[in-house]
């Protein structure tokens, strides 16, 4: 039977993905969505990423890791250049790494805020501007950044966290304004509560759980493969007029 019109839109074939903090949780989760569209994955990040390459792979794609710490500071224009020179382009950035800290606004110190701030949210900026560097001359591609519930929300004991993300949400439409003449489509995910590694303390407190689930409309936390459908989205040809968004995939967290 022929493809449709529609399986085309969606279709990844002959594109190269990157994605950041690709070895577990949500990254891992989009990342292999991507290969099942056709995408080949450039796994980005500082710790090995042997399950998810073995999980592309396995889908009939092409996969590598990018070493590379964000908390660090590294040369991102050297980034962008293995990708391309590994999978021999880059048409799809997904700026997934992240980091957290907890603790009371009031104690809260400078090197927890750096830290994440430098990982979020810098790392994000610089990271973007290298692809867009790459991408503008090579005629356009598809930025997606990773934003959050508090992208929306204050949350509490997080501020650093809190601050990054509505700076993503920010950024996501800066970037969106500057580089759509372009070609370069520049769009966010804001996940819920996903059960990964991350959130394991919360699905573990027996009250806060609770209070999250009867929070959420659909009854169930996320699953990291929940992000797949939207990250197919914004990095095909379907979201080639869709801009500046940040699209809640959360259960109905929001709409609540």
């Amino acid at each position: 039977m022929k493809n449709s019109p529609f399986d085309q839109l969606f279709s990844l074939r002959g594109r190269v993905a990157a994605v950041t903090g690709a070895n577990t949780g949500i990254g891992r989760g989009m990342a292999e969505a991507l290969a099942a569209a056709g995408a080949d994955i450039a796994a980005v990040g500082r710790s090995d990423p042997s399950d998810t390459l073995a999980a592309v792979k396995a889908l009939g794609r092409r996969a590598a890791w990018i070493k590379a710490d964000f908390g660090a500071r590294p040369d991102y224009a050297a980034v962008i250049k293995e990708i391309v020179d590994k999978l021999g382009g880059l048409h799809v950035l997904v700026n997934n790494a992240g980091t957290i800290r907890r603790n009371n606004s009031i104690d809260f110190t400078e090197a927890d805020w750096d830290a994440v701030m430098d990982v979020n949210l810098k790392s994000v900026f610089f990271l973007s501007q290298a692809a867009a560097r790459h991408m503008i001359p090579s005629g356009g591609g598809k930025i997606i950044n990773i934003a959050s519930m508090l992208s929306f929300q204050g949350g509490i004991r997080v501020p650093s966290y809190t601050a990054s993300k509505s700076g993503i949400a920010g950024l996501t439409k800066i970037l969106a304004n500057e580089w759509a003449v372009s070609g370069i489509n520049v769009n966010a995910i804001a996940p819920g509560y996903i059960a990964t590694n991350n959130t394991a303390a919360l699905q573990a407190d027996v009250k806060r759980n609770a209070e999250i689930l009867a929070r959420i409309p659909s009854g169930r936390w996320g699953d990291p493969k929940d992000l797949g459908g939207a990250a197919v989205f914004l990095a095909s040809s379907a979201s080639d007029y869709v801009q500046g968004i940040v699209l809640p995939v959360d259960g109905g967290w929001l709409a609540r």
